[in-house]
């Protein structure tokens, strides 16, 4: 039988890290006798970042004394202490190839269920005094795992630990790990680990991502684009491409239809991808700026277009400006992973302002597949007033070609020759409220595109109704909500070149927050690039494991150091473990 050999907690506390203050409590030290285990921890213990530690599915965490030996031995060291491991319950047994997740033990008078493999995070690196941890955890297949509380009750060093129960699906610790962190992602071990309830939430959502892509594959090949283009973008870097006709749409917004130069057939894009333009607003002598645009027409027929709103912005002003019919713009390649997938399940198509193009896109879609007849199709659109309305006649007509629409349009500010029922349904802004009161289906994909405000609250409305987090898809505009656990972004200042002295490499652009800069090889990766810069950066483990920092490198290459364990989709790149070999532009 199983043991625990040690009860080990530890509270959180600040420390100082890389000039930066970080709140863990990776930090734990063992119990002298008994414990109890409660619902959300073990008393004398708490965690630091309740985003990516503790809570109901991560209250306890195990750790194994096989592995203890095992690192001893690998790392050669002879400093271990019980908690070395970031561990509440270090124990004898419970292999993380043997343990599954949905597993049940009694330990003491507590019963306890497996959820999940540890997290890949930085902090257990800082801990270890070795930053490639998270990595090596990983790829030895050592992770350990997350224990959720069935029933409170008090435990101590030489409990034996007792199986209670099977966990369904059978899928150990050990292959839940790999399947999310190494480079295979068999499609029916996915569908086997979803079908297990006790996986912690965000580990199915992680599973639901995956899934995802691989449907955006087979959503690509249906859809008659070339399979390469779901999983890399179709040229590599800028080309060249003519400006043929410029349109008007509405006020303030002007639509760009781009051909090659030869006026060859354009490869066709996802419905839902957007173009990232290289401009040269000062001229050929001046550093070029780089804005991205959604597709806003149909994906498949030969040429871009692409809708754009006046604004206060370098970009906007210089389409509205400056281009016009016959010029030569750079342009890189569709790319991006907001995409309508396919299904049977009704879309609702949620969008405010100018968010509406990568929908129009992907409306055009609906309405050229005659497999998506049958669906309902909802549109709902916010615009200020008539004059604001774009693409009104090009909706409306896509509309009445499916056979079950419906359309939900919303003014903040009617103008005088706005009439209610005719020209729009509801005076004031789209809400979730006023879609109820239409029966709209809570089970239906729903894809949404605006301002940051909008999306964070039209989320926020779809989840609290109960709408799967799995059946929202948005895209964001400009920089996404950065993610940096345990560390406040305290800076609050707009992205900027690095303080003191400029580098002496190649320019490093970040498309979304619209800065560039030399490179400093005092940084040892583009994130601490990227931080310098206060770019707004998502990560977690720092060595090439998690993906959380994935983000697209639009032109240039990189260097890997250390090699990420699974390599980034084509056409992005892991930013925590490269370095830029010459000129990269990223999307960030």
């Amino acid at each position: 039988m199983a043991s625990l050999i040690s009860v080990n907690v530890g509270l959180p506390r600040d420390i100082e890290w890389q000039g930066r203050t970080i709140h863990t409590a990776i930090w734990k030290k063992p119990v002298i006798g008994r414990v109890m285990v409660r619902r959300l921890n073990i008393d004398g213990d708490g965690q630091g970042d309740l985003a990516g530690h503790g809570g109901e599915h991560r209250a306890v965490m195990v750790y194994q004394l096989e592995s203890y030996q095992y690192w001893r031995q690998e790392l050669k060291r002879d400093d271990f202490e019980y908690g070395q491991f970031g561990e509440n319950l270090t124990v004898d047994g419970l292999a993380d190839r043997e343990v599954c997740i949905g597993d049940r033990y009694r330990i003491g008078t507590a019963l306890l269920e497996v959820t999940q493999p540890r997290v890949t995070c930085y902090r257990v690196g800082i801990r270890m005094n070795n930053p490639q941890m998270p990595a090596l955890l990983v790829s030895h297949r050592r992770p350990g795992f997350y224990l959720r509380v069935i029933e409170e009750g008090e435990i101590g060093a030489g409990d034996g630990i007792l199986k209670v129960l099977d966990g369904p699906e059978h899928l150990s610790v050990a292959e839940t790990d790999a399947l999310l962190y190494l480079p295979d992602h068999p499609g029916d071990e996915l569908r086997r680990a979803l079908l297990i309830p006790s996986l912690s939430t965000g580990w199915q959502e992680s599973f639901k991502t995956l899934a995802a892509a691989q449907q955006v594959a087979q959503t690509a090949a249906k859809s008659g684009a070339p399979q390469a283009i779901a999983a890399a973008p179709a040229w590599r870097g800028f080309r060249p491409l003519r400006i043929a006709n410029v349109h008007q749409e509405s006020l303030g917004v002007l639509s760009f239809i781009f051909e090659s130069e030869d006026q060859a057939t354009l490869p066709a894009a996802l419905p839902g991808q957007f173009l990232v333009f290289r401009l040269w607003p000062s001229g050929a002598a001046s550093s070029p700026i780089l804005r991205s645009y959604s597709i806003s027409g149909p994906h498949n027929q030969g040429t871009y277009r692409v809708s754009v709103k006046r604004d206060s912005g370098t970009g906007s002003q210089y389409f509205h400006d400056a281009l016009k019919a016959g010029d030569l713009v750079e342009v890189a390649a569709p790319r991006g992973n907001f995409i309508l997938l396919s299904g049977s399940n009704p879309v609702v198509f949620l969008s405010t302002g100018i968010g509406a193009t990568p929908l129009l896109s992907m409306l055009y879609s609906v309405a050229s597949r005659p497999q998506d007849n049958t669906r309902d199709i909802w549109w709902c659109y916010g615009a200020r007033n008539g004059k604001e309305h774009p693409f009104l006649d090009e909706v409306q007509r896509l509309l009445l070609s499916l056979a079950h629409s419906h359309s939900f349009v919303t003014y903040s500010k009617p103008g005088a020759e706005d009439h209610a029922g005719k020209d729009y349904d509801v005076s004031g802004r789209l809400s979730l409220a006023e879609l109820q009161k239409r029966d709209l289906p809570m089970i239906a994909d729903y894809y949404l595109c605006g301002p940051a405000a909008f999306l964070t609250g039209m989320t926020a409305d779809l989840k609290a109704w109960g709408v799967s987090v799995g059946q929202i898809h948005a895209e964001t505009f400009g920089a996404e909500t950065p993610i940096t656990p345990g560390i406040e972004r305290s800076s609050g200042r707009a992205p900027h070149a690095p303080d003191g002295k400029p580098g002496t490499g190649a320019n490093v652009s970040f498309t979304r927050s619209g800065i560039s800069a030399p490179w400093d090889s005092r940084f040892n990766n583009l994130l601490e690039f990227a931080e310098a810069c206060d770019v707004p950066v998502r990560w977690s483990c720092r060595v090439g494991v998690c993906h959380t920092c994935e983000s697209g490198l639009i032109d240039g290459e990189v260097h890997y150091s250390p090699e990420p364990l699974s390599p980034a989709a084509s056409g992005n790149i892991l930013i925590c473990s490269a370095t830029p070999v010459g000129q990269v532009d990223l999307d960030l």
